[in-house]
């Protein structure tokens, strides 16, 4: 089976560029590159990746870029650009060039408006994105699904996918306000869903597996097996987990599903979705 990692990232360390980074996150205050990676990868079992952006800047994705074309196992780059920016169809234009350049993300979770995914501007950017055929990656907390169910119904057409199944309250075991977006998001045809991101919802120091059951019963019954995708989240599911405990996570949860579901799951989707 071919193992794709749909969801990890690379940095170079520095407090500026990363300033979600705090001090009880001491872990991940170092540089995280493609070696380090190869390293767990090879380890597990695991012959491709995906790229996503951690910072919020052009030079993030140039970055990106450079490294999936030094390593091969880097099959593809979820970037950033400014999606609200005049010129972004000349930038659009100019990185599709770069055959591993799949889609763009916005750390949306981030900004202080709880709406800002239906800002006129930023609509006009997820338009454009479509002439080109790129993926957008959702990334927002549960709070965000009844804006994002609104967005993602403008754009039918549109290849969506949904990161860390939305950031449920893990931890706190809140599940029924989430499960309801989830299930409505999961209406949209071309939505996929990264089952990814858990172990940093839950108590990071003491989670059980089946912490997660009633979520991944969830979006396994949402989105069938044809619209999910494993991702490790590395290096931050260091924060909770080994890069080997994620995998196995959701291995054991996917356990009595049949040889040919478990390879979409694990590989196969993030194929098909992002184009590698």
């Amino acid at each position: 089976m071919s193992v794709i990692d749909s969801h990890q990232h690379f940095w170079q360390y520095h407090p500026s560029k990363f300033p979600w980074i705090n001090d009880k996150m001491k872990i991940l205050q170092n540089d995280f590159m493609p070696p380090d990676l190869k390293q767990e990868m090879d380890r597990h079992g695991v012959n491709g990746c995906v790229a996503v952006q951690a910072g919020q800047t052009e030079g993030e994705t140039e970055f990106l870029l450079k490294l999936a074309k030094e390593y091969p196992f880097v099959r593809g780059v979820v970037g950033w650009l400014d999606l609200a920016a005049k010129d972004l169809e000349k930038k659009l234009e100019h990185y599709t060039g770069f055959d591993r350049f799949k889609g763009l993300r916005h750390i949306v979770h981030d900004e202080p408006d709880d709406r800002f995914l239906l800002r006129p501007d930023f609509l006009r950017g997820i338009e454009a994105l479509g002439k080109y055929d790129l993926c957008y990656d959702i990334l927002i907390f549960a709070r965000h699904l009844s804006v994002a169910i609104e967005f993602a119904g403008k754009f039918p057409d549109q290849k969506f996918v949904l990161d860390h199944i939305a950031k449920p309250e893990i931890m706190d075991q809140k599940i029924g306000s989430w499960e309801k977006g989830i299930r409505e998001l999961a209406k949209h045809p071309r939505m996929v869903c990264k089952v990814s991101g858990m172990v940093t919802e839950a108590d990071w120091n003491e989670w059980e597996p089946d912490d997660f059951r009633p979520y991944l019963d969830v979006v396994f019954d949402a989105f069938g097996t044809e619209r999910l995708m494993f991702g490790s989240d590395w290096p931050v599911c260091k924060l909770a987990a080994t890069y080997g405990g994620v995998i196995q996570l959701v291995e054991e949860y996917i356990g009595n599903y049949n040889p040919a579901e478990q390879e979409k799951i694990m590989g196969l989707n993030a194929v098909e979705c992002y184009e590698l």
